[in-house]
């Protein structure tokens, strides 16, 4: 046989195995109807075995890859059966009210929660969002967090990762113990410049203080700095104000060019991150649930069986619809041993039927699923 002659058979026997696996599918919901009138759990690991033994006998040379199909087979069902047995109503229900209740236009003003100070990247990520907000500023994190639970503040605004320097860890920490949604999301472009009193120059500096990321951001240019002593605070603009009211000279900061206008100091080298493409992805989180129109990415949270495959099933269920992960974070679950708590972000409106059949099963069979939001990311 040539070429054609090859591929022409191959398109007969993918028609055959389409229409195999639509009544295979079919046969799954009959058997999610049968589970659901006896009150069965769709889980059934000796009849799994069953099958894949006798695939194993009888596929020959081929056993793995038939091991493997048969078991992607076996999530695909267990994924569309959940459709139909696994939903949370209690779920369902607060995402509709949420969806029916949040205003066309996130609101230009409020009370706004950041960490830091006047100056700092926490703070000019807000005035994006809020251009006629009213800020308050709290030192941690886990403040902002508080501030927004207690109903002290309506908004938080935190950031979550860096382009250059990965997750931020404690923020992702703070998630997994605070009440709250996620009603948008927005990258602010991050540029680094060295400052210290005015006429200061590089060669007299003594030590260099900043907030840990920034350090981080712009290691590369600290690394060629000899016998200079460097110094983690707050945040960046911290570090400025610090700089400005300082006596030392020989003392400087890494911060933004608006610090230096802001506090009177000296930029005296500008454009020192690693990367140009520098940019941070901030959260804005509220007490109530709220999706405003047109969101298009949802957080949420998750543990997987302590087995092999635990993630990759879950991960199974995202690609069988066709639905992209943008991110997974895991962080490790205190008292837990080898256990870990998963953020997945990816792309999806719960308007979407199969999005709101996941959401809703996988918090069904799940007893830490937490589900954070949907929103869109500017």
């Amino acid at each position: 046989m040539d070429l054609k002659e090859i591929r022409d058979k191959i398109n007969e026997v993918d028609d055959q195995l389409l229409e195999c696996f639509i009544k295979r599918m079919e046969l799954s919901y009959e058997v999610a109807k049968a589970k659901h009138k006896e009150g069965l759990i769709i889980k059934n690991k000796s009849r799994e075995r069953e099958i894949l033994d006798r695939v194993t006998k009888n596929a020959g040379e081929f056993a793995p890859y038939a091991r493997l199909l048969y078991s992607t087979l076996f999530d695909l069902s267990k994924s569309y059966q959940s459709e139909f047995l696994l939903k949370s109503q209690e779920l369902e229900d607060q995402i509709k009210e949420a969806v029916k209740n949040t205003p066309e236009l996130l609101p230009k003003k409020g009370m706004i929660a950041v960490q830091g100070t006047e100056g700092s990247y926490s703070q000019q990520a807000p005035d994006k969002l809020f251009p006629m907000g009213h800020l308050m500023y709290f030192d941690t994190f886990e403040s902002v967090f508080d501030a927004v639970e207690q109903g002290l503040c309506d908004y938080g605004v935190l950031p979550i990762e860096n382009s250059s320097n990965g997750s931020v860890k404690e923020v992702y920490e703070l998630m997994e113990k605070k009440n709250f949604s996620i009603i948008s999301s927005f990258r602010l472009f991050i540029h680094h410049g060295l400052l210290g009193k005015k006429g200061i120059k590089k060669e007299d500096i003594k030590e260099i203080i900043s907030h840990r990321q920034a350090l981080e951001q712009c290691s590369g240019y600290l690394k060629k700095i000899s016998d200079v002593e460097i110094t983690s605070v707050r945040n960046t603009a911290m570090a400025a104000k610090t700089v400005s009211e300082s006596d030392r000279k020989e003392l400087a900061a890494i911060s933004s060019l608006h610090c230096a206008e802001l506090y009177g100091l000296e930029v005296i080298e500008d454009g020192i991150q690693n990367s140009d493409n520098n940019y941070t992805r901030f959260i804005c989180i509220s007490k109530k649930l709220e999706i405003y129109p047109g969101a298009n990415k949802i957080s949420i949270m998750l543990t997987a069986s302590h087995e092999p495959g635990g993630l990759y099933k879950i991960i199974a269920r995202f690609a069988s619809l066709g639905l992209n992960l943008t991110k997974i974070e895991s962080r490790s679950i205190v008292g837990r041993d080898f256990e870990f708590m998963f953020h997945f972000d990816f792309e999806g409106s719960v308007l979407m039927p199969e999005v709101m059949g996941l959401l809703s099963s996988l918090k069904k069979e799940n007893p830490d699923f937490v589900f954070l939001g949907n929103y869109s990311e500017t």
